[in-house]
């Protein structure tokens, strides 16, 4: 017989998604209890901590970006397509600035320093930027670009900077957390409600196999992301802990279950089912990224969509110099704007390139990167992009020598510069589209052409992670059956449940449907009549 604990809204994985639902339940009066498999703040903790938030936020107006609700409504529509119903977007888009005064109020640092220059993630001096496409060429047609990319103020990834803060308001007001405990099933009564979880956890384990555990699960996320066989490893004693020491234990839920357990990422037979040509890439999630929050809910009936939906990312910024190179296939043809968006030129480049791309500068753009990287790059960023030099660049004194080195198809590289160089000298359009203040002739020799292809590096990995999930209603958060009807008693948020990015990834977009998603979900959970008591 296992034992049993009762709350009125569950939370099932403690990142952003689930700290916001905790937080906005507890705000609404609920006895909270959220639960993780490790030590809380899944992917999040561990990014670059990114909102995506726009419309006129405190920190545009600190900063003087001029912006408003239907300029980045416009910017979001064109760039994410029907991801999600337009007035789903535009609820987005008009709670943005509440939505940063919410992170704000409960400890999330933000500045109004803005990045002069276009970048993949500012460095250290800055904390607003364009943190998407905005000033592309196809966008700035829509709609004036303005900085929305809000980072958390900290030094490197500052991803910490939102959890933590979150995690700490969270404890002080009173939601109950449960660490190192499993989601293994959802429990339901005889009419289909889900009215809890049953966990496999360790938290009554003898103190040592807590201690073990949490270490090895760092190692898993990090170096473990980077290292994949010290993950596969870290992940065996886990297994093992918890094989020999969990126990089972039942969570009743008065009112609502909340999934908020990630994406699949680490879910390597799921991405080879879905997604094979992404297996390459870079898993950028938790051990916790294994689609268990999706599988749950699928067991009960839920809707899945959107599996083969992966985002991944090729940047070639910083430094911003290769803002003005040209991306190549291996049949040396262009087939983007080289400044939209890394996932934009991911996604490109694996739908329709085989995974196969390059960046061809000339000898005076290398040189202005190169002196670009020490003032523009994190120490992690030029660490990469150093690399990227050393071991995945090939140089000749002519374009058909350095495309033979590279595996790229000679003439198809000369007809590209030439077409791009007779635009550039005529003042025509770029045909990519690519605004003008960044467009350079390609000149004198020697020539580089730098791999950015999928492939297994330590050095020069491609991230993705995963954006299908759940079906939910996009007014309340509630997973849906494939017929569309609400199961009862349960709610789905974050990269469990399909949202805002599942179409097309900007910077900031997903922990910032993460805040939205699971405060919608908390919201309407806690509105619901108790579930009767067993």
């Amino acid at each position: 017989m296992s034992e049993v604990q009762t709350a009125d809204v569950v939370v099932v994985g403690y990142g952003a998604a689930g700290v916001c639902a905790a937080l906005e339940a507890r705000a609404r009066g609920a006895d909270v209890l959220a639960i993780d498999r490790f030590n809380g703040g899944g992917a999040t903790q561990v990014s670059g901590g990114i909102i995506y938030a726009g419309g006129g936020t405190w920190v545009q107006r600190q900063a003087g970006v001029e912006d408003d609700a239907d300029a980045m409504y416009a910017y979001l529509q064109a760039e994410i397509g029907d991801a999600v119903r337009p007035e789903t977007l535009r609820r987005f888009v008009d709670t943005s600035p509440a939505m940063i005064d919410w992170l704000t109020e409960h400890g999330v640092p933000f500045e109004g320093s803005v990045c002069p220059y276009k970048t993949s993630y500012p460095n250290n001096k800055y904390y607003l930027y364009y943190s998407g496409s905005e000033n592309s060429g196809r966008f700035r047609a829509i709609t004036p670009p303005a900085q929305r990319g809000h980072r958390a103020k900290g030094p490197g990834a500052s991803g910490k900077k939102i959890y933590q803060p979150l995690a700490e308001s969270a404890a002080r007001l009173g939601v109950r957390t449960q660490f190192l405990t499993r989601a293994v099933a959802l429990l339901t009564d005889p009419s289909g409600r889900v009215v809890g979880v049953r966990t496999s956890t360790l938290a009554h384990a003898p103190a040592w196999v807590r201690r073990r555990y949490r270490a090895y699960a760092e190692l898993a996320v990090k170096p473990g992301i980077y290292y994949p066989p010290l993950r596969s490893a870290m992940e065996k004693r886990l297994n093992r802990l918890e094989t020999r020491y969990a126990r089972t234990v039942d969570i009743h839920a008065r009112q609502a279950v909340i999934l908020s357990a990630g994406g699949y990422i680490a879910n390597r037979e799921l991405i080879a089912e879905h997604a094979p040509a992404y297996r390459e890439g870079l898993q950028l999630g938790t051990t916790g990224d294994d689609g268990s929050g999706i599988a749950l809910a699928a067991e009960v009936g839920a809707a899945v969509d959107r599996l083969d939906n992966v985002s991944a990312w090729r940047f070639i910024t910083p430094p911003s110099a290769f803002l003005g190179a040209l991306v190549v296939d291996e049949h040396g043809q262009r087939f983007i704007d080289e400044t939209r968006y890394g996932a934009a030129v991911g996604h490109a480049m694996v739908a329709d390139h085989d995974g196969r791309g390059w960046i061809l500068a000339d000898h005076r753009l290398l040189k202005q990167a190169r002196a670009q990287l020490p003032e523009q790059a994190i120490w992690f960023q030029r660490l990469q992009m150093e690399a990227m030099l050393r071991t995945d660049r090939v140089v000749a004194e002519t374009l058909e020598e350095v495309a033979a080195k590279a595996g790229v198809d000679p003439a198809g590289l000369l007809t590209t510069v030439a077409d791009h160089n007779d635009a550039a000298a005529a003042g025509l359009p770029d045909p990519m589209g690519k605004p003008a203040e960044f467009v350079n002739p390609v000149e004198q020799g020697p020539f580089s052409l730098i791999s950015i292809s999928i492939k297994p590096s330590l050095l020069n990995p491609c991230p993705m992670f995963t954006l299908g999930g759940l079906i939910v209603d996009e007014l309340t958060g509630a997973v849906t059956t494939p017929a569309g009807e609400s199961i009862p008693g349960l709610y789905a948020a974050g990269r469990t449940a399909i949202g805002l990015c599942v179409n097309s990834y900007v910077s900031g977009l997903s922990i910032a449907d993460c805040v939205f998603s699971g405060r919608r979900a908390a919201e309407h959970a806690v509105a619901m009549q108790p579930a009767p008591s067993p």
